[in-house]
């Protein structure tokens, strides 16, 4: 059995129903109403998602770090239809003003200290911690897609100006931060006429960034934690293409080469807490780490 025929297996006895669609669209010519469908039973009445989407936060009410990953994933699918209940739903929560404050989305809740989560979900506030991630990554989404006449999109309009400026002025290197600009210009870059901010500064800024705070060391990247290529990897994301193409496909075979005897790959963190739910998270986790995988084998050639 190949890696590719040993790690389907793993997905397929071990995957949600999610993921498992997911893999089957990408790899075997799955239907992406199967995708939607699955995505459907994360998404509450208000819009918003939750139920462990992000597998480190059991959170069953809504929150911005569910809605980023819901977006994620319409985006791996290269799902546009606004008319979709959806992506509806996702645009009205992120329109309702809910686990929002000064200007941005909360990174934390403070209904995750309720479930079993990942000591980075803990939330120190009553109420939640405003940040730029995923706020940078959320408006770009509503950007994208939502109706240039509408209230959500004025607002994120206005978003994205003010941190894109601030941005090019103090650019931080916080690589989930960074990520999220690079998600924010993936998204404008498919707006034609777009004119909220400049893009051309920003691209050069985000792959400045990017360049900047991968680590060359690759003795370093199975010791430390440290930002490696795929961070930033997904399929058809031009700022991967910025990233030195030799240290790409080096680490994509040092990935490969990674593989486990039950098909699946190493999860390389812990929640940092009693919650015994994290052994539960970690298999969720494997299976979305091999279609990421599978995805950058594909990227290279590797088979």
């Amino acid at each position: 059995m190949n890696s590719f025929e040993k790690a389907k297996a793993f997905v397929y006895r071990n995957a949600r129903p999610l993921d498992l669609a997911r893999f089957r669209f990408h790899f075997e010519n799955g239907s992406i109403d199967d995708v939607l469908y699955a995505l459907s039973f994360y998404q509450n009445d208000d819009g918003g998602f939750a139920y462990a989407i992000e597998p480190d936060n059991w959170n069953v009410n809504s929150n911005p770090i569910g809605a980023w990953a819901a977006a994620m994933i319409l985006r791996e699918i290269g799902f546009t239809n606004t008319e979709h209940p959806v992506m509806k739903g996702l645009l009205n929560y992120l329109d309702s003003g809910k686990d929002f404050s000064g200007g941005k989305w909360y990174n934390t809740v403070a209904g995750n200290n309720d479930y079993p989560h990942a000591v980075w979900w803990e939330c120190d506030d009553s109420e939640g911690i405003p940040s730029d991630n995923p706020t940078v990554s959320l408006a770009g989404f509503a950007l994208r897609f939502a109706d240039k006449n509408s209230s959500i999109y004025q607002k994120a309009g206005s978003i994205a100006e003010k941190a894109v400026r601030s941005f090019l002025q103090n650019p931080t290197d916080e690589p989930h931060t960074v990520r999220c600009f690079s998600d924010l210009l993936g998204y404008c870059e498919e707006i034609e006429g777009f004119n909220v901010f400049d893009l051309k500064n920003l691209r050069e800024s985000v792959i400045s960034r990017v360049n900047n705070i991968i680590c060359s060391d690759t003795e370093r990247w199975t010791t430390d934690y440290v930002c490696t290529p795929s961070f930033f990897f997904f399929k058809n994301n031009r700022i991967f293409k910025s990233i030195n193409n030799d240290l790409c496909k080096r680490e994509a075979e040092m990935i490969y080469d990674s593989q486990l005897n039950d098909g699946s790959y190493p999860v390389v963190w812990k929640w940092h807490n009693d919650y015994r739910e994290f052994e539960i998270s970690a298999n969720w986790w494997k299976s979305d780490i091999i279609i990421r995988n599978m995805q950058l084998f594909r990227e290279f050639g590797i088979s």
